[in-house]
């Protein structure tokens, strides 16, 4: 088993402050940034459970909220999957430029609006997608 440790995040762009979970295990050989479908968030017990278990196996993960409170509050904007998109874009080049995550490869794990948001970002940015 490896060993892992979660580091709480703060990824900023401009005004936008999203929250998260950076979980690192020794030696990682990619990272997994979650997009969590409408109802659920960084610290949901089913996320993660499957997050535990990808380090478990060697892989990095970023749990995050793509939406800040705010935002949240505003249904619309919890469907919107082009702004969800562009959040997990954020989180893609923050991995990308981490020193501990730099050059390795990225995935992203989506359910429900997630998962189209998570089809959405490696369309428009398919550079280091696994």
């Amino acid at each position: 088993m490896t060993a892992q440790h979660d580091h709480n995040v703060r990824i900023k762009e401009g005004k936008v402050a999203l929250d998260g979970v950076f979980g690192l295990p020794a030696d990682p050989r990619g990272v997994v940034v979650f997009a969590h479908g409408s109802g659920s968030g960084r610290l949901s017990p089913r996320n993660t459970f499957v997050a535990r278990h990808l380090q478990q196996a060697g892989l990095a993960t970023v749990l995050l909220d793509l939406l800040t409170e705010e935002e949240a509050d505003d249904r619309r904007q919890v469907f919107d999957i082009d702004l969800l998109a562009d959040r997990l874009l954020l989180a893609k080049h923050w991995v990308e430029t981490e020193e501990r995550t730099r050059g390795l490869p990225i995935g992203y794990f989506g359910a429900s609006t997630g998962a189209g948001a998570a089809l959405q970002a490696a369309a428009r940015e398919p550079s280091n997608l696994k």
